[in-house]
């Protein structure tokens, strides 16, 4: 199994990662507790496969995936890593501020015994002290990758304060790539069209549900010469499955029956050419030239070995063209990959 090699360029940096890189929300206990060992043996699994881009983020378990990320990192090559963290959460001891402040939607993360509290700080001070944190519980001195972590709703400290900061950083060589992470695309575009990132990683707006990055952000980036990350490439869960199991996730809640019957058929194609959905998820994003890595959380082992051998199968000629011709795909999906 191969993840595709340290070839991929994030922009026009030095730093390169995998065409499969391995998302860290998982190991930070993302909607069931995961034990240390559980964690490291899906990172072992993933070093195996050829995975050497490992993202993660303060938010993913109050630092736990961090931390669990810096002790396996311990007995590896530092070197043949790249490691990508997030800035605008910053974790501080419970009861530190005022309830106002606190980030509200953290729930999806089971940690039974926090000592710590998210709160928003996209300030210039903040960034610099979320960093730092963030070096200590990876136990490196180096962050290969700073991203912008979700600042819809804080866009003018995002831009004003947050972005500068990282931009030093880089300038500095303290950071080796910066961008921006967020769910939605609009915004997105507007940082590649008028701000100096790298990179930035989408999480579910380019996926064989959801193809809406291709009307901006995609072009942009393109246009830039700005690598795109995909994130999120099973929805939530939908698409992490050969069939859509009963009660699965979409964008983070319930999925609408449409979109579960949506999901259905493109799994019927996916059969006829003897592929399944998972697969076909996985693979999906790079069909478009600006997309570098496709980033897939797991939780354990079992999930990781089944996305490495996924990404290894690769799927067959003519896939896209069906999904496209059943209209079940974007037609524009047609220009990237011809």
């Amino acid at each position: 199994m191969s993840a595709d090699g340290i070839g991929r360029a994030l922009g026009r940096t030095g730093v390169r990662v995998t065409g499969l890189g391995f998302g860290g929300a998982g190991i930070g206990n993302l909607y069931r507790e995961v034990d240390d060992d559980e964690a490291s043996a899906a990172l072992d699994v993933a070093r195996d496969a050829g995975v050497r881009y490992l993202d993660t983020a303060p938010h993913y378990g109050l630092g736990l995936s961090e931390r669990r990320i810096g002790a396996w990192l311990a007995g590896q090559h530092r070197d043949d890593y790249v490691i990508s963290t997030k800035v605008g959460r910053r974790l501080v001891p419970n009861g530190a501020v005022a309830d106002d402040d606190r980030v509200d939607h953290a729930g999806e993360f089971v940690l039974p015994e926090a000592t710590h509290q998210r709160v928003w700080d996209f300030s210039a001070a903040g960034v610099l002290q979320s960093l730092e944190q963030s070096l200590e519980r990876l136990g490196t001195d180096q962050i290969d990758v700073a991203l912008l972590h979700d600042p819809d709703d804080h866009w003018r400290p995002a831009v004003e304060e947050a972005l500068p900061a990282l931009v030093d950083l880089r300038d500095q060589g303290v950071v080796g790539a910066i961008g921006v992470g967020m769910n939605q695309s609009a915004m997105l575009t507007w940082f590649v069209q008028e701000t100096d990132v790298d990179l930035v990683m989408v999480a579910g707006r380019y996926t064989l549900l959801d193809q809406g990055a291709l009307t901006d952000l995609l072009p942009a980036a393109e246009a830039r010469g700005v690598s795109v990350v995909a994130a999120g490439v099973f929805n939530s869960g939908l698409l992490a499955t050969p069939r859509p199991d009963p009660g699965a996730r979409y964008d983070y809640a319930a999925a609408p029956g449409e979109i579960v019957t949506r999901a259905e058929r493109i799994a019927q194609v996916c059969e006829r050419h003897g592929t399944d959905l998972p697969t076909a998820a996985v693979h999906f994003p790079l069909t478009h030239p600006s997309v570098a890595s496709v980033v897939v959380g797991v939780q354990d082992a079992d999930q990781m070995r089944a996305n490495a051998d996924r990404f290894a199968a690769g799927v067959p000629d003519g896939l896209w063209d069906d999904l496209v011709e059943d209209g079940l795909l974007d037609p524009a999906v047609r220009g990237p990959m011809s």
